[in-house]
Formats: structure tokens, C-alpha cells, sequence
């Protein structure tokens, strides 16, 4: 018999779907076909990294979600996902970059095959996952149905975390605080960066007591002096410099939950740029912590940010915060709710964000974020517990 690796409670899943086909009948949508990873995660279970082939989860209104992938993928989906193994399908591998044939010609016989041929059917349009050559063939193989864009459908049932997704949040924080202590420890002028690297990503897997850790959705970023202000420089082999500031922008990860966490470590004395750019992104970042409560809005918490950067004379465009949460690469986001000064959105208690006021400036960088819980009663809540500042090693 199959040992299954569910991480999760029956109840806990029956409650992610009966989410889901709300939002469906809203939209009238008989059928959705999910593809993006993090999706057909949180719906079914299913972990593994076959994202680079087409694959999908098909819920529908009256049946529970069929898992569809590549045939060598499917002892994957037997292990990990809560359906009966009958809910499982696989297709031969001569579809598996074919030019004569595409999957989704499998998946449109299968689901004529289930009767719903002419049905209501949802596709992610905007997703990693799902291209323009998969939506022609799928269409062409069902010219009966009806297609609506069911782009972000499932994200946004996503977007309040239950108990049972916050617990496992919790331990990806942990793992955060250690690899963010254990680079403060280790990072001096001449190490080469690769090296440092290597130790974030020994600190993330070995985990914490009650946790091993995950691959994170995103690698580490973690760029130096001018190059800080590109904001997703990854590493080379270059050493570490006094003189030049570096920010962490890392994440640990327990079973797929993110706890993105971002620091800046000078080394030497830092300029009086620099201090007074970290005093005010500080201020606005507690501001907007604050401002970060249920019953307030998205762009709250984003003008909470904006008026102690102004007054510092800091012009800066870019969102400050999305959804986080369960992830693959390449985002950890969740892609729904921005911390930005358009968005009026409601949170919710049980929302979850990396609060992300990043600095990136034409010649310096500067990242002090934090992960952040909505809760039922006053300020956010935040998931890592360590100094909000910049960091300086003499």
C-alpha cells in the first residue's frame, strides 16, 4: 500500500474546495481547470517538480478534483494528494514535447469522456504555466465548451490562512530568523558571496527543531554597494567589501509556506545617506504595521509607508507588499493584493503579506521587510522577530 504524505486535515481541504466552487458558481464556471503548482497544491496536495511539463487538477461542482499529469508523475500524485487513486490520471510520455501532439488533446478527450465537453470551463490565462499553444489546443479540442478566464479564481480563495496554513508559516519564520542570524555571523570583507550563500542555503533545509525546510519559490538575492540597486541580483563569486551595504532578501520555507524576511548589513561606517534613508524606511514600515489592521485597506497600509519617505525626500513607485503563503517558483507571492496606493482592498483577519518597502535608489539599495499577520484586533502581527535595521559589522 502507498504511504500518502498529506500535509493537511480532510476538513482542511474540504474547506479549500467548497471556497473554490463558491467563487466557480459565482462566475458560472462548471469547470475549473487548474495549472499553476501552487494552486493545485493547496486544492489537492499534490507536490512534486514536474511544473516544467503540463499538468493540472480539474475541479468541478459535484465530483472531487481530478489530478492530471505526465504518466511518470502520477506515482507522485499517488503519494501526495487526498483523492482516491480512481481521481488520478496520467498521460503517455510521447506527449511530453512533442511536435506532432500536444497534453492537452489528453486532457480534452478525458474530459469529453466526462460529459462535460460543452461545459462552462475556467483556465488561469495569466499564469507561469499555461501557454498560448495550450489554450489554442485546448479550445480547438473543445470548440462545444465555453472558456472564461479564471485567472487568480483560486489565489484569491487563497488569500486568508486557516490555522492548520499559519502553524506551517510560523515554522518557515524560524527558519527565516536562523538564516538571517546566521549570516549577520558570518558575512565579513573578502568572503566570497557563493560561499555565504552555500551556509544560507545549509541553515534553510537543516531547518529548525520543529521543522526541515523547503526549497524556496525564490533564491537568495543578495547584491552589493551600486549593485544593491537592482532589486533581483542573485550571487557571484565576488567577495564581500567594507565600505558597501548588501541586503538579504531570503525566505525559509516549511512544506511550500513562505516567510519571506529582508535585512541589510553594512560593513564599516555607513553613510549619513544611508542612516538617514534607514531611519525613515524604519518609520514608515512601523507605520504601516500599524495601519496594517482588519477593516482597513490595502493602500492604508501603503500611504502609512509613504509619508516618512516624503518627508525624507525618498521618492519611491513601487508596490510595498503583496500576499504570501503557500509558493513555487518562480514568486512566492500569491499575485492578488498589492500594498499600493490604488488598491482598496479589505484585509481580513487571517490575511498574510510580506510587507516589502524596498529602497532602490540609482547607486545604493536598502531592504529592511517584514512578514505580517492580520489579525482580529489592532496592528499586524509580525512572523519574524528579529531588529528592524540596518545592520553594520564595523
Amino acid at each position: 500500500m502507498i504511504r500518502k504524505s498529506i500535509p493537511f486535515s480532510e476538513a482542511e481541504y474540504q474547506r479549500r474546495l467548497h471556497k473554490t466552487r463558491t467563487a466557480m458558481e459565482a462566475r458560472g464556471i462548471e469547470v475549473l481547470c487548474v495549472t499553476d503548482p501552487s494552486n493545485m497544491a493547496w486544492l489537492t496536495g499534490y507536490d512534486g517538480w514536474s511544473f516544467y511539463v503540463h499538468q493540472g487538477v480539474v475541479v468541478f461542482l459535484d465530483r472531487d478534483p481530478w489530478w492530471w499529469g505526465r504518466m511518470q508523475d502520477r506515482n507522485g500524485a499517488l503519494r501526495t494528494v487526498w483523492m482516491e487513486d480512481s481521481r488520478i490520471h496520467g498521460y503517455v510520455d510521447n506527449y511530453v514535447q512533442s511536435t506532432e501532439r500536444h497534453p492537452m488533446q489528453d486532457l480534452a478527450a478525458n474530459l469529453g469522456a466526462m460529459g462535460v465537453a460543452t461545459a462552462h470551463i475556467g483556465v488561469e490565462m495569466e499564469n507561469y504555466y499555461y501557454s498560448a499553444k495550450a489554450h489554442a489546443v485546448l479550445t480547438h479540442e473543445l470548440p462545444d465548451a465555453t472558456f472564461h478566464d479564471a485567472t487568480a479564481l483560486v489565489n484569491w480563495c487563497r488569500t486568508v490562512k486557516s490555522g492548520e496554513e499559519l502553524a506551517f508559516m510560523r515554522r518557515a519564520a524560524r527558519i527565516s530568523e536562523k538564516i538571517v542570524d546566521g549570516l549577520l555571523e558570518r558575512v565579513e570583507p573578502g568572503i566570497p558571496k557563493n560561499e555565504i550563500v552555500a551556509e544560507i542555503y545549509r541553515d534553510a533545509i537543516t531547518g529548525v527543531e520543529d521543522g526541515w525546510g523547503d526549497y524556496a519559490a525564490i533564491p537568495p538575492l543578495l547584491p552589493s554597494g551600486s549593485d544593491a540597486a537592482a532589486p533581483h541580483l542573485t550571487w557571484n563569486g565576488e567577495p564581500f567589501r567594507k565600505g558597501e551595504a548588501t541586503f538579504f532578501e531570503i525566505s525559509g520555507c516549511y512544506r511550500r509556506y513562505h516567510a519571506p524576511f529582508c535585512r541589510t548589513l553594512f560593513l564599516g561606517e555607513p553613510s549619513d545617506i544611508l542612516k538617514a534613508a534607514e531611519a525613515a524606511l524604519v518609520e514608515g514600515l512601523e507605520a504601516g504595521i500599524d495601519a496594517a489592521r482588519a477593516g482597513n485597506r490595502a493602500c492604508d497600509v501603503a500611504n502609512a509607508l509613504a509619508a516618512p519617505l516624503e518627508r525624507a525626500n525618498i521618492t519611491r513607485g513601487e508596490r510595498c507588499g503583496y500576499p504570501i503563503g503557500l509558493s513555487y517558483p518562480p514568486d512566492w507571492g500569491e499575485r492578488t493584493i498589492s500594498f499600493r496606493a490604488e488598491d482598496e482592498t479589505v484585509l481580513e483577519p487571517g490575511m498574510t503579506f510580506h510587507f516589502m518597502p524596498g529602497l532602490w535608489m540609482a547607486d545604493w539599495g536598502l531592504e529592511i521587510t517584514e512578514s505580517i499577520l492580520i489579525k482580529d484586533e489592532g496592528p499586524a502581527e509580525c512572523l519574524c522577530d528579529r531588529p528592524r535595521q540596518m545592520f553594520v559589522k564595523p
